[in-house]
Formats: structure tokens, sequence, C-alpha cells
């Protein structure tokens, strides 16, 4: 069983117990992450991985010191599953709810012979996406690759492999966390998801993350020329993406 990891900051004790309560109620047992408060850092921290100038060329806005602590704290959910015994583990944060049995979604990665990196096992504000390829691990889950990967962190598992690789990549970063995933042709991973997700996020809790701070400074023209090579690029590394997933699945079936 792979470890799951839930980001809570200290502060949040009614999420920790809220979470906590949901997943007890099917026997899934949890290691508390305490996530790094942005607003605590000092400037040494928040920039020893956040970079002024890797923000000016990816993003249309400076983060938000929200944005920088949620950043951190995935990464230190990467390094705690690239240093663990476990072929992958999940991370949680701490506004989910369970809509499947996540016993039975675990059960369905773990059983797959096809290589991955990267599930989301949830979307941002539960939202969808156009799918460009899927394929069915048992009757209850598929894997799918979305024209576009989803955002939002809520819910993601990750390879030993895969969290080295985001690492080493993240090193210096400028974009918010779940952005820079959706940039996987650069992190050297690929990412899909599990369908029906079995997490969503619980809309009635208010964001921990205030990017308003970083959204008064706007670079709108930016925006739309980022936009307009992030769909190009995307375009072609989901069809590389699809391509290799056919292959591995044709490969798997021969065996």
């Amino acid at each position: 069983m792979p470890i799951i990891y839930l980001i809570n900051l200290d502060k949040c004790t009614e999420r920790l117990e809220q979470s906590a309560s949901r997943l007890a109620q099917q026997n899934i047992d949890f290691e508390r992450l305490p996530a790094t408060l942005g607003s605590a850092l000092s400037d040494e921290e928040k920039f020893a991985h956040y970079s002024k100038g890797a923000n000016q060329k990816q993003y249309y806005y400076e983060l938000s010191a929200a944005q920088i602590g949620c950043y951190l704290s995935h990464r230190k959910a990467w390094q705690r599953i690239a240093t663990g015994s476990e072929p992958f583990g999940i991370v949680l944060e701490d506004d989910f709810i369970l809509n499947h049995d996540l016993n039975s979604a675990i059960k369905a990665i773990e059983s797959t012979t096809i290589p991955w990196d990267i599930i989301k096992l949830s979307a941002y504000a539960n939202r969808s996406r156009p799918i460009a390829y899927s394929h069915a691990l048992d009757d209850k889950f598929e894997i799918v690759i979305h024209k576009k990967p989803m955002s939002g962190g809520a819910a993601t598992a990750i390879t030993k492999e895969a969290a080295q690789r985001m690492l080493d990549t993240t090193q210096r970063f400028g974009r918010p966390c779940d952005t820079d995933i959706q940039y996987f042709w650069e992190r050297g991973v690929e990412v899909m998801s599990l369908m029906p997700f079995p997490v969503a996020q619980d809309l009635r809790y208010e964001s921990t993350i205030n990017s308003s701070e970083g959204k008064k400074n706007r670079r709108p023209i930016r925006r739309v020329w980022l936009q307009i090579k992030q769909h190009i690029k995307n375009v072609y590394y989901v069809k590389q993406q699809v391509a290799k997933f056919k292959r591995n699945i044709n490969k798997t079936y021969k065996k």
C-alpha cells in the first residue's frame, strides 16, 4: 500500500479532523505532512526555490506567498516519495472529498503493468476537460489522457522516479505548482488521470492560497503569448504521449 501524504497547515485543525474522518471511513491510514505557511517564510526561504527571473519568463503574474508555500509543500511530499521504499505515493490536500472507494482506485493503479509517472485522482474545482485517449484498467476505472493535463493538486499519485524528476526540474520555479505539472514536457514526466475521479475538491472550503497579491501585477499580453505557446506545445506532446501509451499497451498484451 503506498503511503498517503496529507498536506495540512498547522492552523487548519478542522480540515485535519475532517480529512482524517473521511479517510477513516474507508480504513485508510495517512501521514500528515505539515504544509509550508508562505507568509511565515523568510526571504531566504522564499527564494530558495522560487525565482523571480523564472516567473518573469514563465508566468503572467508574481506568485503570492501562499502559492510559494503550496509549491514548497508539494516539493516536500515529492521528497518523501522519492526517498521512500514504495514504488509510488499519493499526495492529498486537505480540502478533498472521497467520491469513490479510494482503496479500489489504488488497487487499480497497482495492478497495471503499463508504465506511468503522474496520475491525477481529482480535478481543480471538479471541472471536466476533453479526453484524447482512454484505456480501461478494470470494471471500475480507466486511465485517461486529457487533451490538456488537469490542473489542481487535491489528489495525485506519483511514482518514485517521477517525484525525483519533479524535484530535479523544479529547483527554480516560477509558476504555481499545478500549472508547472501541466508543462509536463519540461519536467520529463507524463500526466494522466484515473476516472471516474475517486477524489473531488470540497468546494465548501475557502482556499488557503490567496493569489490576489500577485495578480495585482498581471502581465496580460504576456499571458496571451504564453497561452499560445503552451497550446502549441501541449497539442504536440499530448499526441506523442498517446502514441507512446498505445505502444505500451500493445507490449503489455503481447506478453
